[in-house]
Formats: C-alpha cells, structure tokens, sequence
C-alpha cells in the first residue's frame, strides 16, 4: 500500500503534513466514523481527498456550494486525480461524461450536492458504483441550530446506513450545541472518532469600526489595498453591484455576486477569482464558501454578518496561506436592528429563535469588545489561553467608562413610556425636546424629561447602539422597532450592577448626512412592514403595488397609525371600497389585531354618522333592560340604527317610523336626545 507521505507529496506537492492533518487521515484510512473540526486553512479537504487515493473503490463527497464543488475539482484534476462532480450548473455534456467515467469506474472522488439526494434514481444509482466511503464537508449545514442549515443533509444518514460505509465530517466552525445535532443527525447518536483542532488563525487580523458614511469607510479601506484580492460581504443584492460598480470607477478590478444572478454568470465570477490576480469580489454570503482560494488578503463586511459563526466562516476565506491577512467589519444600530427583526419575524420556532439570538449576541459581543477580540472570538467556541497582538484593540486598547448613570436614564425612558417607542423618541425626551409627537404623548412631564442633555443626540445614539450590543435592549417585532428592555437590563436599572461602555466609540460618534428619510426614524419600521403587506397583495392580485395604496398614503398610515376604521377612513387615499378591501389588513399590520365591524356600520367609517352610530350603540346597551334594568331585553338590529344615524329623525313620530312603537317607547327619547346634541 502507497504510503500517505508518499500521495503528500506526488500528487498534492507538499511535504509535510499540517498539525492534525496525518491523525485523521489515519482514522479514515481506518475506516472508522470520523468528525474532524478544523480551522478554515487548515487543510481539512485533505484529509478526505488523500484516503481516497489509497484504497480502492468510490468516495462520495456531499458538499453544499457549487463553487466548493467546481474549485475542489479543478484542483484535483490537475494533480491527476480522476474527480467529478454532478451540479445544477453542470452542461449536459459534462454530466454524461461523468456517468460514463462512473460506469467505467474511473473515478476516484464524486462530489455531490445534498439536494440531489432527493432522487430516488441517483440514489439507486450510487449503490452501483461500488462507494466505500462517504464525506460530508461543511458538517454544520445538518444542525438546525447552526448558521447555514440545509434539509437536504438531514438525509445523509439515512444514505450512511443504505450504503453501510464510513462517514467522515468536516467543518470549520461549530460551536458545542451543533457538534451534538452533527452526531446525532450523521452517525445516529453514537460518537464518531472526533478531532478539535482548534478554531484560531494567527495570521488574521480583526478590525471592527462603527459606520460613518459606509460607502466611503469601504472606499478607503480597499484603496488602500490596491491589487490584492479580496471579498467586501453584503447585506443585500442590490449593494453588491452598485458597490463593485463604484469600486470599478475608481479604478478596481471588480465583480458582483449573488443568488439572484443567472448560473453561468455565477460560473464566470467563481472562474476569475480562482484565475485572475488581484480581482476584488463584491457579494452576499452566497460566495465564498466554495472558493479555495490561498492568497485572499482581505474580506471586509459591509454590512454586519447574522452570526458569530457566519462571520468566522465568512473571514475565514482570507490568509488560507498562512500568510499575514486582515478583516474589516463595519456595523451600527442599522444592522442590529436588520438582524434581531430578521430573526424574530422569521418562521422558525421560539426556541430556534432565542438560539439565534443568542449567536448574534455573541456577534455584537465581539464586535462592542473591550478587549482583545480574537480571545473573545474563540473562548466562545471553547479555546482559552489565546495568544493575539494581532487585532485592532490588541494594538490600541479602547478608552472605557462608567456608562451606568447614562444608561440607566435610558433604561428609565424607556420603561416610563411603556417600552412603545424607538430610539428617536427617546432621545428626544432625554434631551428634553418638545416635538409633537412629546408633547401629544404627555412626555414633557416624565421625570426622565431632560435628563441627558450632558450628551449630544449622536452620543446617546451610541450609546443605545451599545445597548443593544450588549442585548440590554431589542427591538420589539410586535411594536416596529419600540424597544424592550431585556431581562439582564434589570439589575442595572435597579441600581444593583454596573455597565462599562467604550468611550471611543462614542467620542467618535458624528453627525450622518443621510438622504432624508420619507418618515422619521420611528416610523420608518412601520412603513416597511406596510408595504410588505402592499407587495403581498399586489403580488396575489397580479397588479402593480401602487394600485393596493401608493407610498404616500403608506407614509401618512404610519406617521398616524389609525386604531380603527374611522380613523383609517381619514388617511388620504383610503377611499370606501379600499377600506373595505384592505382596512384590517393594515389595521393589523399597524396594531397586531383586527376590528371587527358589522357590514353596514364598516360603511359609515370616517363620516359623523358612524360616530352617531357608536353613541346609539352605547346607549341601547344601557337600555337593554329598560332604565331600572328590570324589563325583558330589547335591542336594535344594526340596520336600524344606522338608519337613525342617517336619517337623523328630530321627533318621537318621524323616530317610530324607522323603529317601530316598542322600541321607540325604549330608546326614543335618549336616541333623539343623542342627535339634538350631536348637530
């Protein structure tokens, strides 16, 4: 049998194994279930790529990204390896080449994506091609607590036990919770031969900055940097081009990509990032982690990654050589607020939830540090004693300070105004403005009026972003972007702990020259959240959304926020047929609820007769049973009173037409007393 050291060296060109490379190479020669977690760089395709060599027979790879698929074959075909894999973005040519080598039973190494598990024929299939081992790289897709779950692997270990070989899995990151979903999801419960190597990557450097003019920070960080490759992450698709596209004025040799892009212009990005020097790739997180890329000396974040576990997988594609690399993440109360909305409006369960949370707060932890990231970084994924020097405040420690007074009169504002509104408003009441929307609340007479006007509005803008950095505050979901004090707020706010808080940040804290806003800040999450509902029914009713309500009639429901119909009625723009079409629909987006109104009282919405209506209403509820409440029940139908609304009658006679005799001995005279008042 070829020796290990042997195939290191003639096929993959190197000399010596990396650290924990030979003992799991090893373990898969051995045949024996494997679950290796190694750092991203270390070398883990190795380890399943050099067995395969040694043995006879097929070794199937499951890999979720194409790219990782592509790149990993590539590599391996020009070492000589006879090495396939069968993608979406396969031609047809290529696919029947590869069925045809199958056959034959030429090749060595077949790389599969885990949604093609869910052909019965390829899985008949692979029962023919004499597969003797089975690898599942980037493992921590199986955990549905991880960052990047894919239902597709949670049928790999059904395929384990139809196959009946050794599985062997693989995976950068994954924290103590996911390594145990991994094992009971892939070997059934029974613990593989597991390898921690470790998570850190020395030659890394973190930096984090808060955004001031993220357009510009970017500009710079990247000019600076002139020729090397690297990867800018977005948080949206429409970012990545218009960002690659400023970035190609300037004079950059850039390219944009995302999910939404057609596959073969996909195909082409990931071709000249592998090839061309110096390329810069501008992209949502739909890139990277299928390019095996050594020489990336930067990955910069324009947006906040959603997890600690994210963002390590993502910078983890920069310095795989070992040589020195940098990231530079940039991140404000924008993104915290995307990233705790994302999470609560999505569908996963409470508990998946909170677990999300919980990885994000790790993330803001990280990111509002007040020592040495890279310590803070991997003592969350269990590794201490961590050596740095080699992070932006490892080389300059932050200034801090006491920040409990601060923010303990923002935990006070806050629960004063039944933790009902943003960060906008609130300040406004530390810094004692009188604006409308103070003194229509009755907020100018709260204690807490006033009270921070020690701090400019940017300041006590960062301080709220470390707030909710340190998750002593989050948006609420139900109420678009009011905040809600968290539970470990409370001992702060009761004066039995102190917080510290860094004071460079908020030294630094400037102005921002933003487009104007249509509504202000507070109402900015309301009116997002009301033309999701505008596109979802547009959508349903194939017509454009201006058509259900244009933006400005959006804008005024919610700097208004009508509780009712009535008031709904009011908004410019909602016509009779509209309210009666989409009235509740936005009604609920606006106060989570629906009003329920009888047909007929629904049309009088908005005018002075539905308001006589509710009066009459009221009052015939007093007068079920009569004065005294002795008699027997008697009530008016709905027409009926809407009748008396309309009409309006201003005698007893002219009242027994449109109620009949009993009921206007009943409610006459109270009826008519109602509309004598209202006129």
């Amino acid at each position: 049998m070829t020796e290990p050291k042997t195939l290191l060296r003639d096929i993959f060109g190197f000399d010596e194994f990396r650290p924990g490379q030979r003992e799991i190479i090893d373990a898969v020669v051995q045949g024996k279930n494997v679950l290796a977690i190694m750092p991203t760089g270390g070398g883990k395709s190795l380890c399943f790529q050099l067995p395969a060599l040694l043995g006879k027979g097929l070794t199937l790879v499951i890999s979720p990204l194409i790219a990782l698929m592509r790149d990993q074959v590539r590599g391996l075909q020009a070492a000589g390896v006879a090495a396939g894999a069968i993608t979406s973005a396969n031609t047809e040519d290529e696919t029947d080449k590869i069925f045809s080598e199958l056959n034959a039973g030429k090749l060595r190494i077949l790389y599969l994506a885990p949604e093609r598990l869910a052909s019965t024929a390829m899985l008949s299939s692979l029962h023919r091609y004499n597969v003797v081992s089975l690898v599942v790289d980037e493992a921590h897709c199986v955990s549905q607590w991880g960052h990047d779950f894919r239902p597709d692997y949670l049928r790999i270990g059904e395929l384990r036990r139809s196959l009946d070989v050794p599985l062997a899995a693989f995976t950068a990151t994954a924290d103590e919770e996911t390594r145990q979903e991994i094992i009971e999801r892939l070997f059934d419960g029974t613990a593989p031969s597991s390898f921690l190597h470790g998570f850190d990557r020395p030659n890394i450097h973190f930096r984090f900055v808060i955004k001031d003019n993220p357009r510009r920070q970017i500009m710079e960080f990247v000019n600076q940097r002139k020729g090397q490759p690297g990867i800018i992450y977005c948080g949206t698709r429409a970012k990545t081009e218009t960002l690659a596209k400023a970035l190609r004025e300037v004079g950059h040799s850039t390219c944009h990509y995302h999910g939404g892009m057609p596959s073969e212009d996909r195909r082409v990005v990931e071709n000249r990032f592998s090839v061309e020097d110096g390329l810069i790739v501008v992209a949502t997180v739909a890139f990277g982690m299928g390019i095996d890329k050594p020489d990336i000396r930067w990955v910069a974040h324009a947006d906040l990654p959603k997890s600690i576990e994210s963002f390590y997988q993502e910078v983890g594609r920069a310095g795989r050589d070992g040589i020195p690399a940098e990231t530079y993440t940039l991140y404000g109360a924008d993104d915290i607020r995307l990233r705790r909305s994302q999470i609560d409006e999505g569908l996963a369960s409470t508990e998946r939830k909170s677990a999300d949370h919980g990885r994000l707060n790790a993330l803001l932890g990280l990111a509002e540090a007040l020592t040495c990231r890279r310590r803070t970084l991997l003592e969350y994924f269990g590794e201490s004693n961590i050596e740095c020097e080699n992070c932006d405040l490892c080389e300059t420690p932050p200034e801090t300070f006491d920040a409990t007074q601060p923010v303990r009169k923002a935990l006070s504002a806050i629960l004063r105004t039944g933790e009902y509104f943003g960060v906008g408003h609130l300040i406004d009441i530390l810094l004692g403005i009188e604006t409308d929307k103070v003194l229509s609340h009755g907020h100018q007479s709260l204690p807490t009026f006033g009270v921070g006007k020690d701090l400019s509005r940017v300041k006590w803008q960062a301080i709220f972003r470390q707030m909710m950095g340190h998750d002593l505050v989050r948006p609420d979901p139900e109420r678009h972007g009011a905040l809600k004090i968290m539970e470990n707020a409370l001992e702060i706010l009761s004066d039995k702990k102190n917080i510290t808080l860094r004071m460079d940040t908020i030294k630094s804290a400037k102005s921002s020259h933003r487009i104007k806003m249509l509504v202000s800040e507070e109402d900015a999450p309301l009116l997002s959240a009301l033309k999701a509902k505008r596109r979802g029914l547009a959508e349903t009713a194939g017509v454009p959304a201006y058509i259900i309500f244009n933006d400005k009639t959006l804008i005024e429901m919610a700097q208004k926020r009508p509780i009712n119909l009535d008031e709904m009625a009011h908004i410019n723009g909602v016509g009779a047929k509209k309210l009666e079409n989409f009235g509740n629909l936005f009604l609920e987006v606006i106060n989570g609820e629906v009003e329920t109104l009888h047909p007929s009282r629904r049309k009088l919405a908005g005018n002075k007769e539905g308001i006589l209506y509710d009066l009459l209403l009221g009052a015939q509820n007093k007068l079920l049973r009569g004065e005294k409440g002795l008699d027997k029940p008697l009530s008016c139908s709905t027409s009926l009173l809407v009748k008396v609304a309309q009409r309006k009658p201003y005698s007893i006679e002219e009242m027994s037409q449109i109620l009949g005799e009993r009921r206007t001995e009943r409610f006459g005279t109270t009826f008519l007393d109602i509309l004598t008042q209202a006129d």
